[in-house]
């Protein structure tokens, strides 16, 4: 970074480029680039999971497996997009065994995730879902806080009330309603799943920021994928085996068959939403590793007050007041966080200045 660059401040800390390689507007152009996989990707892939139950999908390990299982098409960008060399540092590399048990343990807490958001969208219509999923936000900023020591101010304390009101509200209306045929005790147990694959989802998120900056230590968008391609295959492999151990794998061929909008409408909308996810993940990871878990969750936390819009119009899901007013709780919480970056960013800025008038000062 040259002398006349400001260094980035995201979360309100005052650093150089994650990507040190990279000048100012093509750390921002990727930056843009991971928000549009996330939104674009979890969007579709929220959307396609509830078009597979709603056409006659029923197997949860399906739904689970498919959320990871494209992750081999990672390896063409990891092998077409050279990685910059890092300067030497004075840290030794991680051994393979610790490589092997962060993607293990990563990777089953990322089935174990999947498998709980496969069971809360069976339960719940695409907007519920994600207005639910919006707690994550709330989740995160308490694991940033006691994991990654991100500064937990009133704006962001603020922005975890609301949110947590926004769930609550969602889980006391009378009136919410699930899809066809689910019983007011399915939507619990799917209100229940979601609320907790959130806050596992956030851990997550946490621990994939720790292992960055003090295992991993790289600087390269490789690191990245390779994050994504070992967790997801740890992830695919516990998922498969879940599948058969379950029994599950015996109904796929009769839940083809009798797929309502045909078998090759099943095959296409289980690819798809593997795709989906794919490119989410890549943007989820991306934005962990470019600025923090806590921005990789906002965004994600954007992109789900997205879905029921886009719920509203692909399946008519059914937009109640309590559902408006979470929506809304949803967005104020999302807005409260982004202004508090706001914030910390202008502080650091001109601490920025007045550092470099001293310094230049001195200088004379």
């Amino acid at each position: 970074m040259t002398d006349n660059e400001e260094p980035m401040i995201i979360d309100g800390t005052m650093a150089e480029f994650p990507l040190k390689s990279y000048n100012r507007w093509q750390w921002w152009l990727l930056v843009a680039l991971n928000i549009f996989f996330l939104v674009v990707g979890q969007a579709a892939a929220v959307l396609l999971g509830r078009f597979y139950y709603d056409q006659g999908g029923n197997s949860k390990w399906m739904a689970t497996l498919v959320q990871t299982a494209a992750f081999p098409i990672l390896f063409i960008p990891l092998y077409l997009i050279p990685s910059r060399q890092e300067a030497s540092t004075t840290f030794s590399p991680p051994s393979i065994k610790v490589l092997t048990l962060i993607y293990f343990v990563l990777g089953v807490l990322l089935a174990a995730d999947n498998m709980m958001y496969s069971t809360g969208l069976l339960y719940l219509s695409a907007s519920t879902y994600s207005l639910i999923c919006a707690s994550q936000l709330a989740f995160n900023a308490v694991f940033s806080y006691f994991i990654n020591a991100q500064k937990f101010t009133i704006l962001i304390l603020n922005s975890v009330v609301v949110l947590s009101l926004s769930s609550a509200l969602l889980a006391i209306n009378d009136e919410s309603e699930g899809p066809s045929g689910v019983s007011q005790g399915k939507y619990i147990v799917g209100f229940l799943c979601t609320l907790g694959a959130s806050a596992i989802y956030s851990l997550l998120l946490s621990l994939m920021q720790l292992s960055f900056q003090k295992v991993l230590k790289k600087e390269t968008f490789s690191i990245v994928l390779e994050m994504q391609i070992y967790t997801s295959l740890v992830a695919t492999c516990v998922s498969t085996i879940a599948l058969f151990m379950s029994g599950e794998w015996r109904t796929l061929h009769g839940e083809m068959e009798g797929f309502h909008t045909g078998r090759v409408s099943y095959i296409l909308t289980l690819v798809w939403t593997a795709l989906s996810w794919q490119v989410c993940s890549v943007g989820v990871v991306g934005l962990i590793f470019m600025v923090s878990s806590l921005f990789s969750n906002v965004i994600s936390t954007l992109s789900l007050a997205v879905t029921p819009i886009a719920s509203l119009i692909v399946f008519h899901d059914k937009m109640n007041g309590v559902k408006i007013i979470s929506m809304l709780l949803s967005l104020w919480g999302f807005t409260t966080y982004i202004h508090q970056n706001y914030l910390d960013d202008s502080k650091a800025r001109r601490t920025q200045r007045a550092n470099s008038e001293t310094r230049n000062d001195s200088s004379c």
